[in-house]
């Protein structure tokens, strides 16, 4: 049986082809129960919109794809993910080159869409986050062949483009810095354990113990959420033998932990020294002001745009561009532990 159409369709339902488009185009005119029936036989019958019809003619969609599996609450309040779109669709844009966004729940559902979308020829490319440990989409998009461009790294996305930024490295800026101030007790409050950066991170602190004689090196696996962040931080201040310095894995968390520190007491930085993995408005407005690692998030949405116009052009030019690893920007929340600091 070669593609079905709206016709097709239109003689298993038995409705017109009128109706059935309507239905698949989401206009009105047309029953909920009738569009219900047309669009179940759609599915079944593996209808995709003609807009596949282009691609063998060797049209571009003008567009690509980010789908990203994390809680729509979560995104809403992350400055990184804000700033990373602008600077992406900044750099699409230059190009007259759109960007489909879609949240999804999870990986499953993701790698459905990119089948979807591929099949569909409704993008030219897609931009991949969260790089994961064992990462089921890589395969998937190797598969599919749409031009790919993976933020995250290094390694461990097969034969696809990357852009990415040592976390190890980054990481062990922070714990240097804060063995440096004399702090043995460090905490880390991490986001996704699935996440390669996170595990990256994680391992950092693991490895400095001993080269940095740490008396205790703890790393808490959270979603990245405000509430989550809070209340690995109360967990923490709530030990016998409690950290001296907390590093968390994004600006929001950051400021979640120096809220929680203030309802329990303990004052920052002189019991307490805070770093956020992300650096926003959000770290430079907080009283203490806090220690960040600070890098262009706007720009590196745009080099990601720009490694991903490259490889739509010619998909054979793969790149993998490792970008400047993160500054750690000082500010008021750190201190040798033990000390006090008159505002």
């Amino acid at each position: 049986m070669g593609r079905p159409t709206i016709a097709d369709i239109a003689e298993r339902v038995g409705v017109s082809k009128g109706a059935v488009s309507f239905a698949l185009n989401g206009r009105p005119g047309v029953g909920e129960a009738t569009r219900a029936r047309i669009l179940q036989m759609a599915k079944e019958m593996n209808w995709r919109p003609h807009s596949a019809a282009r691609a063998l003619g060797g049209a571009r969609a003008e567009a690509v794809g980010l789908v990203i599996a994390r809680p729509a609450s979560t995104l809403g309040v992350e400055p990184f993910f804000a700033q990373l779109l602008s600077g992406l669709q900044a750099g699409l844009s230059a190009q007259s080159v759109a960007m489909h966004l879609l949240i999804v729940e999870d990986v499953e559902a993701e790698t459905e869409i990119y089948r979807d979308w591929a099949s569909a020829h409704r993008v030219d490319g897609f931009i991949v986050v969260d790089l994961k440990v064992r990462d089921p989409r890589i395969e998937v998009l190797e598969e599919l062949g749409v031009p790919t461009v993976v933020l995250g790294g290094p390694g461990r996305h097969g034969s696809l483009s990357s852009v990415w930024a040592d976390d190890r490295e980054a990481m062990l800026s922070i714990v240097e810095y804060l063995a440096a101030l004399g702090h043995r007790r460090i905490a880390h409050v991490a986001g996704l354990p699935a996440f390669r950066h996170t595990q990256r991170r994680m391992r950092a602190l693991r490895d400095s113990t001993r080269r940095l004689a740490l008396a205790d090196a703890v790393s808490v696996a959270t979603d990245f959420s405000d509430s989550e962040g809070a209340a690995a931080t109360r967990t923490l201040l709530s030990r016998g033998t409690r950290p001296t310095a907390i590093v968390y894995d994004s600006d929001v968390m950051a400021l979640a932990g120096l809220g929680v520190a203030g309802e329990m007491g303990v004052r920052v930085p002189d019991e307490l020294s805070i770093v956020a993995f992300d650096d926003s408005v959000l770290t430079r407005i907080a009283h203490p002001a806090i220690t960040a690692l600070s890098r262009d998030t706007f720009a590196l949405g745009g080099q990601v745009a720009e490694v991903m116009l490259a490889l739509i052009a010619d998909p054979e030019a793969r790149q993998d561009l490792k970008t400047a690893t993160p500054r750690l920007v000082v500010r008021r929340s750190t201190a040798a532990p033990g000390t006090w600091q008159d505002d």
